[in-house]
């Protein structure tokens, strides 16, 4: 008598989908459950939900969106990483400013994806970064090969940023921040030089473009 062994069939990958769209959500999950080996094993619609989610469920890759309600999804991935050091995020989401993906990329993303990219492109990632890879597409690392050197800006500074986006003159952001009109218009010099800009306007445009600042 011959004994028959079953053969066991190797473990799918299990995804976590973190988009406050319900419609993109299923979606994804659509196109990934009929994708072979690939499963979705829970669906988040806030970057809180989504830390609670991946603490129970242990996802072998999270699909991130940026553009969150109350926990950004730069936030998110930091807070996973801080007790998951192992975990894998790829960024899937609208935002195509470098210094979002600079920042996605800081806080741990293995890979970033822009909405509207084919499905090929996601399904790719998800194997590459599932290996151990990474996968960034060409419009991606084109973006981030043209971020502008030492363009960094502190959190005060950023702070002064989007008051100027938002329309405040000198006087009001010292106001509303409790330092003096000669510290803002410090800061505001220092903006100027690290976007490469030459006035306000053209701080406000630049800030929008690259991502420093979401409207």
């Amino acid at each position: 008598m011959i004994e028959q062994t079953s053969v066991k069939e190797p473990a799918r990958m299990k995804v976590l989908i973190v988009d406050d769209h319900p419609i993109m959500r299923v979606g994804i999950a659509a196109i990934l459950d009929a994708t072979p080996g690939m499963t979705v094993v829970g669906q988040a619609g806030s970057g809180e939900e989504a830390v609670q989610l991946f603490d129970r469920l242990l996802p072998d890759i999270t699909l991130m969106d940026l553009r969150l309600p109350g926990m950004s999804g730069v936030e998110a991935i930091r807070a996973v990483m801080a007790r998951h050091r192992d975990a894998k995020f790829i960024v899937l989401t609208t935002y195509e400013g470098d210094e979002d993906i600079h920042q996605a990329l800081q806080a741990g993303a293995r890979s970033y994806i822009v909405k509207g990219m084919p499905h090929e492109a996601l399904i790719g990632a998800l194997r590459r970064v599932h290996g151990g890879g990474r996968f960034l597409p060409q419009p991606v690392t084109r973006a981030l090969h043209a971020r502008v050197p030492n363009s960094e800006l502190s959190a005060r500074e950023r702070e002064v940023l989007d008051l100027i986006v938002r329309g405040k003159s000198n006087k009001e952001i010292a106001s509303e921040l409790g330092i003096t009109e000669s510290t803002v218009k410090c800061h505001v010099s220092v903006i100027l030089m690290r976007l490469n800009v030459n006035d306000r306007t053209q701080a406000v445009v630049t800030a929008v473009q690259r991502g420093l600042i979401h409207l």
